[in-house]
């Protein structure tokens, strides 16, 4: 390619992405002869001498036989219709791939970008920034874990923006949770973590972001203050998880790198299946999009083993509760959130009076007063007594514990 002069490059290159544009239907023949400043009978030879020789035909006139490595125009006009029609917002990989599985086209990830960018259907890049060293990974599964919320448009346009809920392995990157929800959480976030415990087991560290409700932050951009705890930070405490705090989003780089790709793919295979709602959105998460980033993404680990221990406690719904005490009214009421809890006799003692209790509200809405280890009553979100809820002497009845 050196031995052609600089103008003859320029003028190369000019011709083929007009015509790659003419051919992904971006504008018409005629348009493109315009552009070009030749006549349309001329605009078809050189088309034809594309598609015969592909690049470098755009170059020497006199070369009769087309090159070994050119693909068919035929192929090239079906790869950037059925980008600009059907597949419009996947990013390149992800339409590489598309390609490859279900419409057996067999190109290069570097060939397909080239085309797509010169027929003006994908942007090109911005420089990278500058040079950055990983972070090695955790050698097990189980010694780290991130969590994080990314908001985005991920129902599609005109639907507005939710929330993703992401628990993902720093050892592997498999992902162990993913929920859709109107917005990020001490609720949402508590529910992910119960989820993954409950399935995976007790884990040594969670990595987050400085969000309020996993850390306290005084000065906004300063120090963490572990004390006082987050309702997150102290359920994390209690099962012995060390919550590990990021101080900018190139510490998340995992993390961003993760959210980058889903809002590239994710987004697009929601669309493609219609998926517009939420549920149905939640639904897919579980039952598909796990396993499929999951077979994608999940690299090798360091070393073979866990560092999950499975949990055998009982008291799983109290931990990841919102849990606030309160002080027992003279007639045993206590009140919580412009609700009253009336708390019948208790066997233990003859009254609860002016004694301190904590309450608990439950990730399903319940609500819970506990007596030291003892639970003196659960309740309905609107504070009335749930039968059969109520543990009399003693620690909690069997159907408590499991509650």
């Amino acid at each position: 390619m050196s031995l052609y002069p600089a103008r003859a490059l320029e003028r190369a290159m000019k011709i083929q992405e007009v015509i790659l544009r003419a051919a992904s239907g971006k504008i018409l023949w005629m348009q493109a002869a315009e552009i070009l400043g030749i006549s349309p009978r001329s605009m078809q030879r050189w088309k034809r001498r594309y598609e015969e020789h592909g690049y470098d035909g755009l170059f020497d006139r006199r070369q009769q036989r087309p090159s070994p490595k050119r693909v068919p125009m035929a192929t090239v006009e079906k790869v950037l219709r059925l980008y600009r029609e059907q597949y419009f917002d996947f990013n390149v990989k992800h339409f590489a791939e598309k390609l490859a599985e279900e419409h057996a086209i067999e190109l290069s990830y570097t060939w397909i970008k080239t085309a797509l960018q010169t027929a003006g259907l994908v942007a090109r890049q911005r420089k990278r920034g500058r040079h950055r060293k990983q972070r090695p990974r955790r050698p097990l599964p189980g010694m780290m874990l991130h969590v994080d919320g990314s908001r985005h448009g991920w129902l599609g346009p005109g639907r507005g923006q939710q929330d993703l809920i992401v628990i993902f392995d720093d050892a592997h990157s498999e992902a162990y949770y993913a929920q859709l929800v109107p917005e990020e959480s001490t609720l949402t976030v508590m529910t992910g973590l119960k989820t993954v415990v409950q399935q995976q087991g007790v884990f040594c560290s969670l990595y987050v972001d400085r969000g309020s409700h996993f850390v306290t932050t005084p000065v906004a951009g300063g120090l963490v203050d572990r004390e006082p705890k987050t309702q997150i930070g102290r359920a994390l405490e209690q099962l012995g998880i060390e919550l590990i705090a990021a101080y900018s989003p190139q510490a998340r780089g995992r993390c961003e790198r993760l959210f980058g790709t889903w809002q590239g793919r994710l987004v697009a295979e929601l669309r493609s299946r219609q998926i517009t709602t939420l549920e149905a959105a939640n639904r897919f998460l579980a039952s598909r999009w796990l396993g499929i980033h999951n077979r994608k993404f999940k690299v090798a680990t360091l070393q073979s083993g866990t560092a999950f221990v499975p949990y055998r406690g009982t008291e799983l719904d109290k931990i990841f509760s919102i849990q606030h005490e309160r002080v027992v009214g003279n007639d045993n009421p206590v009140r919580f959130e412009n609700l009253t809890l009336q708390i019948e006799s208790q066997s233990f003692r003859y009254s609860l009076a002016r004694c301190r209790v904590l309450v608990c509200r439950h990730l399903d809405g319940t609500l819970s007063v506990y007596y030291g280890q003892h639970r003196l009553g659960r309740y309905d979100a609107t504070g009335a007594l749930l039968a059969g809820k109520t543990a009399k002497g003693g620690h909690s009845s069997g159907a408590a514990k499991t509650a």
